[in-house]
């Protein structure tokens, strides 16, 4: 499958202040179904800043440690990440569920120091297995 070429989203462009690095809008990428189960792992060696979390059955990007660069989503083989303006309507249950996996996790301040975490919003956890 040929990856997807990444085009900074419009409300994207300039997301980040360079002077502080804080985030002027509350946007951010949403991982959706198609990683359910599959969780292949390329978006998280491409992210620079290592903000792309292992739940059990998918990935989870923290949006506040994500600085919108969108260089993991064309590296996904299976396209389920998408700018939070752009999911599509049936997987729209993913924004919130994404925001919800980082409600007890808190701001770790990267994956790889955490590593897997075993466990899934509820939403995902009760889905059935994709894939088979």
């Amino acid at each position: 499958m040929p990856q997807r070429q990444h085009t900074p989203h419009p409300t994207n462009i300039g997301a980040v202040g360079a002077e502080t690095g804080s985030r002027k809008a509350p946007m951010t990428y949403v991982i959706a179904l198609p990683c359910v189960d599959v969780k292949d792992r390329a978006c998280v060696e491409e992210c620079p800043v290592d903000c792309i979390y292992e739940g059990d059955r998918t990935l989870y990007i923290h949006p506040d440690e994500c600085v919108d660069c969108g260089a993991c989503e064309p590296v996904c083989p299976v396209e389920a990440i998408y700018y939070e303006d752009d999911v599509p309507e049936e997987w729209s249950e993913y924004i919130t569920a994404n925001a919800e996996f980082f409600d007890d996790l808190g701001s770790p301040g990267g994956a790889a120091k955490m590593g897997p975490t075993g466990k899934d919003v509820p939403f995902i956890a009760a889905l059935p297995p994709q894939g088979e």
